[in-house]
């Protein structure tokens, strides 16, 4: 049996979770949630792999050769609470050296500190080649899915039921690990990247002179296959948006005293047309921007400012015995 509390009863415990739900409300996490690894292809992953170890080590790895190819048995500690995520990255990281991973928690599990969470096995200089680069991503995509289910959590308790999303606001070349640890959370992605969606922003506006010409353009070549969507700094502006064919009109930077007439008025047009808010909005003011006519909330900061979980990689002492926190070499 794994250590650990379950999905729902670490929610409860963190306070991500309750029993008292509105009918229809699945809650944060799903507990048949789908095993989402399967969504990442092994050539990317194995690509991204190479690509972190040789920006860690371009040269020569001093420390791995004074350890050698002793086999041992790491094992890694999660250290500060949060939701488990970037176990994918975390995996093909060691694959590329040589190491083996045994999982003693899923991921999407609330956690405590200070929780085993795997045991890696392999060479003592290959565990220490890949422990910093896979440590790196289980600790940043376990953040960020810990801040998208607590947004997640709290949007629900407001009682909406629409989609808390992230944007393309990513590091540089780790976009692929932070959209998957938004589903982890309970988050959707959004567009991954500029061919996912046609978005439209203010300066796409006015390079093309007018919404409607910048819809038109968009639709001549985006076709059937590609939604278009419009960022609208006001009433005006939306509804010229919505005339024209946008699928998705986006509300930016709206005050919430102001988003929800404007959503309202454009849903009693346009009632078929997707509604977005975005711009500054937290986990503390969520429930302020989620409202009936409001379909999406998406949050810059899930990616940009959320803080790492604590994770160590701990080398044990007797590597034959079942391995517990007080064999650890700290």
């Amino acid at each position: 049996m794994r250590e650990g509390s379950n999905w729902m009863a670490g929610l409860k415990q963190a306070g991500l979770w309750s029993n008292q739900r509105s009918q229809g409300d699945a809650g944060v996490f799903m507990a048949s949630q789908p095993y989402l690894a399967h969504l990442l292809p092994a050539a990317h992953l194995r690509q991204l792999a190479v690509d972190w170890l040789k920006e860690d080590v371009p040269s020569f790895d001093y420390g791995g050769y004074s350890v050698g190819d002793r086999q041992e048995c790491a094992v890694l500690l999660c250290k500060s609470p949060g939701v488990l995520a970037g176990f994918p990255f975390f995996e093909a990281v060691f694959a590329e050296v040589g190491c083996s991973v045994g999982w003693l928690q899923s991921e999407g599990t609330w956690v405590e500190p200070i929780t085993r969470v795997a045991e890696v096995r392999g060479q003592a200089k290959s565990l220490l080649l890949g422990e910093r680069v896979a440590l790196n991503c289980v600790g940043r995509c376990s953040g960020v899915a810990t801040a998208a289910a607590k947004v997640c959590r709290a949007a629900q308790e407001a009682g909406w039921h629409g989609e808390v999303a992230g944007t393309r606001k990513t590091t540089p070349g780790f976009r692929l690990p932070e959209k998957y640890a938004l589903l982890v959370g309970g988050a959707a992605c959004h567009r991954y990247d500029l061919g996912s969606l046609i978005m439209l922003k203010d300066n796409h506006v006015w390079a093309s002179g007018s919404i409607t010409q910048a819809v038109r353009n968009a639709r001549r070549v985006g076709g059937f296959a590609l939604k278009v969507e419009v960022e609208c700094r006001s009433l005006e502006e939306a509804l010229e948006a919505a005339e024209c064919g946008s699928d998705i009109i986006l509300l930016d930077n709206f005050a919430p005293e102001d988003l929800h007439p404007t959503a309202t008025t454009l849903k009693t047009s346009f009632p078929h047309v997707m509604v977005e808010a975005s711009g500054g909005i937290t986990q503390d003011n969520v429930a302020q921007f989620v409202g009936p006519n409001i379909d999406v909330v998406s949050l810059g900061c899930l990616t940009q400012s959320a803080k790492v979980v604590d994770f160590s990689l701990k080398i044990c002492r007797d590597p034959a015995s079942k391995p517990s926190v007080r064999n650890f070499v700290f």
